[in-house]
């Protein structure tokens, strides 16, 4: 008995090296990489990814707001024929002079605009009621009114809408501070005419 009494203390002290030599070893899987200072990854972990896009923002959405393309389908004109869109430039390449010197002699007003436009041949278009075309190409109107301190106004100057084909448009504005001729599709709700941005109206044309 004398004996056993005495080994057990050894064996203890030999478990113990054995233990401590075990977590010595394992220490090592986890040392700081020597070129990094970091401790490496485990194999298998990926580093954490960037948050992923939104499951409602559409390819092409603009700034990225839900349902971009459906809400703004509005103001995407359509596609024009490519001998029809020739037509629409050689029809702006006509107006886009008699606009200028309108512009330069500060008369953009829908009748003097209107009248000089007529005279190169154009016959106002006529739609009843109902939206049904009974003839003419050429639309002239004031600009669009715009909210501004709490109320709509409208500025000075003029619209012209050009119908040259079913699929192509020109479209134009004369105002104090610019105007623009360009041939265009038709839009869906305003036909020739660019839509406006609510109360966000475009630079120029609505400006």
């Amino acid at each position: 008995m004398f004996t056993s009494r005495r080994a057990r203390p050894a064996l203890l002290a030999a478990l113990t090296l054995t233990l401590a030599a075990a977590l010595s070893a394992c220490g090592d899987l986890h040392a700081p990489d020597s070129r990094t200072g970091a401790a490496p990854s485990p194999p298998g972990a990926s580093s954490p990814s960037a948050p992923g896009a939104s499951p409602y923002v559409e390819p092409g959405a603009g700034d990225g707001a839900p349902h971009y393309n459906e809400n703004n389908a509005y103001r995407r004109e359509g596609d024009m024929a490519p001998a029809h869109e020739e037509d629409a430039r050689r029809e702006a390449d006509r107006i886009r002079p008699v606009l200028e010197r309108l512009w330069k002699q500060r008369e953009w007003d829908p009748a003097t605009v209107r009248a000089a436009l007529l005279r190169l041949g154009y016959e106002e278009e006529r739609v009843t009621k109902g939206g049904k075309r009974l003839g003419g190409t050429l639309t002239v109107t004031e600009m669009s009114a715009r909210w501004k301190d709490d109320h709509y106004v409208t500025p000075e100057g003029t619209r012209v809408a050009l119908r040259v084909h079913d699929d192509a448009c020109v479209s134009a504005f004369v105002q104090k501070s610019d105007f623009e001729v360009r041939a265009n599709g038709p839009y869906p709700e305003t036909g020739c005419f660019e839509p406006p941005y609510g109360h966000r109206e475009r630079r120029g044309a609505f400006s």
